[in-house]
């Protein structure tokens, strides 16, 4: 009986056990330098990829937010209540018709469902690969033209985050006219306020 080491004894374990035990190992030391942020976005998509019954791992900020409050709970409920519904799924009821508008509807995602509001392109990517959709031609060109569209904004770190414009064309679709409508009446909003000079009519 060996009482030296703190692994089972190597007698007692089976080829499998001792591949569980190394898996497990390389995946701890793989995920102990990064942030909590980085960890639940890699096992999230690890579960998924990889086909794993009995949905997403309950982290405890996806346990804590629909009891926010009653008040709160109001504006978020479109997203928040259904939070189980997987990137395919969403992609699938939204129905985003360009590679730019898949850059928006994964924002969306990453933001409501995965409680991650600032990310990178890769981020983009692998949630696009999780979903089952074509691989985008250009990933970064996609992403900077969703920025250019107004879907997306520069955040911190060299990160990005969905706009208010994004936001509401997400949450909108499919109804494209709702859709187009909300984006039209965000982007007056924004527009600079130098219509008034152009606005003298002679």
């Amino acid at each position: 009986m060996d009482h030296n080491t703190g692994a089972a004894p190597t007698a007692a374990e089976s080829p499998a056990e001792r591949s569980e035990f190394d898996a497990l190992t390389a995946v701890i030391g793989a995920l102990q330098p990064l942030d909590d942020e980085a960890r639940r976005r890699i096992v999230d998509s690890a579960v998924t990829f990889l086909r794993i019954g009995g949905a997403a791992v309950p982290w405890p900020s996806a346990q804590v937010e629909p009891s926010q409050g009653s008040g709160a709970s109001a504006d978020h409920a479109p997203f928040s209540e259904n939070t189980r519904m997987s990137v395919k799924e969403f992609l699938l009821e939204k129905q985003p018709r360009t590679d730019v508008e898949r850059v928006a509807c994964l924002a969306y995602y990453l933001t409501h469902y995965r409680a991650t509001p600032h990310f990178k392109t890769v981020d983009l990517s692998l949630l696009n690969t999780e979903a089952a959709q074509p691989k985008f031609a250009n990933a970064a060109n996609s992403a900077n033209n969703a920025v250019k569209m107004g879907y997306l904004v520069p955040s911190s770190k060299g990160q990005r985050q969905l706009s208010a414009v994004g936001e509401r064309f997400v949450r909108a679709l499919p109804d494209r006219d709702s859709a187009k409508a909300a984006l039209e009446s965000l982007r007056r909003k924004s527009r600079p306020k130098r219509s008034r000079s152009s606005a003298g009519e002679q």
